[in-house]
């Protein structure tokens, strides 16, 4: 398969791209139609919406995004589709802890800003270190993920695992969060490591139009607009030393997983309905 027909092409998404194609170590591939990653899904169109529906059969979203996010963005369209399941997923520490202190917080005591959602405050990745190499900095941001919500990455993969239909993974970008759960489900699966580094960064062809995407958005874009444009940028290097991490930290992507539950049947199961 051409990487290029991998992409989807949708009005009101532009970084999907379905994971079938992909190369393992024992010689098959992945399947067609099973794993779908995206952006954020907020603005896709009726049309974007039968596209999914009648020719990718999706059946489960995964929604990797915060609370905060999804208070301040919305749920999204196909919140309202009765035959697809979704499944809020964070892959951030909340309840109060780093992400959702103001949106919990009531009205009367933000006199500031009544009845609103401070953005500063709220969003995950405001607040993160910012210290070392950008690379280091990503691959510390992917570990904590792992640290701080092993519970979302499992139901995420067992979602992919047990879906009747295409299941798709996004967040605000489909970059980061999106390609660390993608990542580790086409680790399960045994996927060469250079083709899911290669698909890491495939969102790179359509970054330009991603950025243009969140900074129109007052959720997303004065942390954007903060950052040098090249850190944005997912370099395969980052997922080649995030990966590499797994390894020396954990054992591997599966014995991470058998850690915090994860199972032999979850594992073949996910490898029975992504594989040909």
């Amino acid at each position: 398969m051409n990487a290029s027909t991998r992409w989807i092409e949708l009005e009101g998404a532009v970084n999907v791209r379905d994971l079938g194609g992909l190369p393992t170590l024992d010689g098959r591939q992945t399947r067609r139609g099973r794993v779908l990653r995206s952006d954020n899904l907020q603005d896709l169109s009726e049309a974007d919406i039968r596209i999914l529906l009648n020719d990718h059969h999706l059946k489960d979203v995964i929604d990797l995004r915060s609370e905060a996010e999804v208070r301040l963005e919305g749920p999204g369209p196909l919140t309202r589709v009765p035959s697809v399941r979704l499944h809020h997923l964070s892959l951030f520490a909340e309840g109060g802890m780093y992400t959702d202190v103001t949106a919990d917080t009531p009205d009367d005591a933000a006199p500031h800003a009544p009845g609103k959602i401070d953005v500063d405050k709220v969003l995950p990745w405001q607040n993160r270190d910012e210290a070392g190499p950008e690379h280091e900095r990503s691959v510390a941001h992917y570990l904590g993920y792992m640290r701080d919500r092993a519970d979302s990455i499992v139901a995420a993969l067992r979602v992919i695992a047990r879906s009747d239909g295409a299941a798709l993974v996004h967040c605000a970008a489909g970059k980061d969060r999106t390609g660390v759960v993608c990542a580790l489900a086409l680790e399960v699966a045994q996927v060469t490591r250079e083709a899911i580094v290669a698909d890491y960064a495939m969102t790179g062809e359509r970054l330009e139009a991603i950025l243009a995407r969140l900074r129109a958005s007052d959720t997303y874009a004065a942390d954007l607009d903060s950052r040098p444009a090249d850190t944005h940028q997912p370099h395969a290097s980052i997922m080649e030393k995030y990966l590499a991490r797994v390894d020396e930290q954990f054992g591997g992507t599966l014995e991470w997983l058998a850690r915090h539950g994860w199972t032999d049947d979850d594992t073949a199961a996910l490898r029975a309905r992504l594989l040909t």
